[in-house]
């Protein structure tokens, strides 16, 4: 059953794409010569270019593509313009959270941000990538943030690691949970710790702890105001970038973010 809602929001959403696509077709200069000097006098009325919107689209049924890539295109421009907005003026969240696990040189002169899920596969692939990374660079650093959105299983998993680096292992079991090559459940969480050293009954009593989930929570956050929608996503620099990369294109960024400084 259609909600009342929802009927209001599709309503939206149609009125919007209406009003975007009337503003796009009045930029374009084939609908302009279409129109003629009626329209440019201000001769015409609303309804009568309704109606000449309407048979121009029927005529030119390519134009709602044209219209909705750019559309798409401009509002990706918008997110983009936002995103780094809030990078400049959220830099020491990004940057410098003291409880943010850092890997490589933790006084390095580049910064590389991650946020990544366990129970991601293209993190998993970004993994080794990662360690080519640093030990190339020794003056690159890395800050973990914990961005568990694949369910339980990795909101579980971010925690031990977390609990993991009260005990000045984190790197090791990081690691380690990438190394089992598959999916990281309670039982896989629990049975690494134990291979990796860690106290079990310390790190689980550590993952109750309210600071682990607030810093999940503030991670959470933070990468929706990056607009970082999925995993794994990269901060370095002024470059906010999502998804998987080859080495060379992360050493190419990192290059940059350090010639920026």
């Amino acid at each position: 059953m259609i909600t009342r809602q929802a009927h209001r929001c599709g309503w939206l959403a149609r009125t919007l794409l209406l009003a975007g696509l009337t503003g796009w077709l009045l930029l374009n200069p084939s609908f302009q010569g279409a129109l003629g000097t009626a329209f440019a006098a201000g001769e015409m009325s609303q309804d009568q270019l309704d109606q000449r919107i309407h048979d121009y689209i029927l005529a030119h049924p390519e134009v709602l593509v044209q219209a909705l890539q750019s559309l798409d295109e401009r509002q990706r421009e918008a997110e983009a313009a936002q995103a780094k907005q809030v990078l400049k003026a959220r830099a020491d969240d990004i940057f410098r959270d003291k409880q943010s696990p850092i890997g490589g040189n933790a006084d390095g002169n580049v910064t590389l941000v991650e946020f990544f899920d366990y129970n991601c596969p293209y993190c998993r692939v970004m993994a080794p990538i990662m360690d080519q990374a640093v030990a190339g660079d020794p003056q690159l650093k890395i800050v973990y943030k914990e961005f568990p959105i694949l369910g339980p299983d990795s909101l579980f998993a971010a925690k031990a690691a977390l609990a993991a680096e009260r005990q000045g292992k984190y790197q090791e079991f990081h690691k380690a949970l990438y190394a089992s090559r598959t999916r990281v459940t309670e039982a896989v969480v629990l049975r690494i710790a134990g291979e990796a050293g860690l106290d079990v009954e310390r790190m689980k009593s550590d993952m109750q702890q309210p600071d682990i989930q607030a810093l999940i929570d503030r991670n959470t956050e933070l990468a929706q105001a990056l607009k970082i929608t999925g995993t794994p996503g990269f901060v370095v620099g002024d470059q906010i970038f999502p998804g998987a990369t080859d080495l060379e294109t992360m050493k190419k960024l990192i290059r940059q973010a350090r010639a920026g400084k």
